[in-house]
């Protein structure tokens, strides 16, 4: 990178064997747009498409700017003026269910992980009374594992339902 000394953030770098960066980042509309950035702006311009917020003339118009555009800026003002994708809505919802519906599922798995711990913690409890007493006495940890094991069971059955 050559130093401009007539622009203002391109500071000499002075630390040995490190590339001259500028220290300010760059505005935000001219950061280069990745092929990840292309997608979403084709993707959206799709959608616009199949509900009617574009003509296919004007569709294609923006496809072209669109596979051709080296900044997000230019991306952005290509889907500026469109409505809110129903369809885009659609998706987020969906993933947003899908990963509350992972997420409590392994939370599940973490309850009846708890519940396996306290089940050994109780049993060698009661086995070590047990082997010190010398007689096998009531198996108590069942009482306090039923519970548990009724409480979580119910959540099965009567799950609480956030978005009712």
């Amino acid at each position: 990178m050559h130093h401009r000394p007539d622009h203002p953030a391109a500071a000499p770098n002075t630390t040995p064997g490190t590339p001259d960066v500028p220290d300010a980042p760059a505005p935000a509309g001219t950061l280069r747009a990745s092929d990840a950035d292309r997608n979403t702006t084709l993707e959206q311009l799709g959608d616009a498409l199949a509900e009617g917020a574009l003509d296919t003339p004007e569709y294609n118009r923006r496809l072209e700017q669109a596979v051709t555009a080296t900044t997000v800026g230019q991306l952005t003002a290509l889907t500026a003026d469109l409505p809110v994708s129903r369809t885009a809505l659609a998706k987020a919802e969906a993933a947003r269910k899908a990963a509350q519906a992972q997420a409590d599922k392994h939370e599940w798995r973490n309850e009846w992980g708890y519940w396996g711990g306290g089940a050994l913690i109780m049993t060698v409890i009661w086995t070590i009374n047990c082997v010190r007493e010398h007689d096998l006495t009531f198996f108590w940890p069942v009482w306090p594992l039923g519970i548990w094991g009724a409480i979580l069971l119910s959540y099965a059955l009567w799950p609480d339902n956030k978005d009712s």
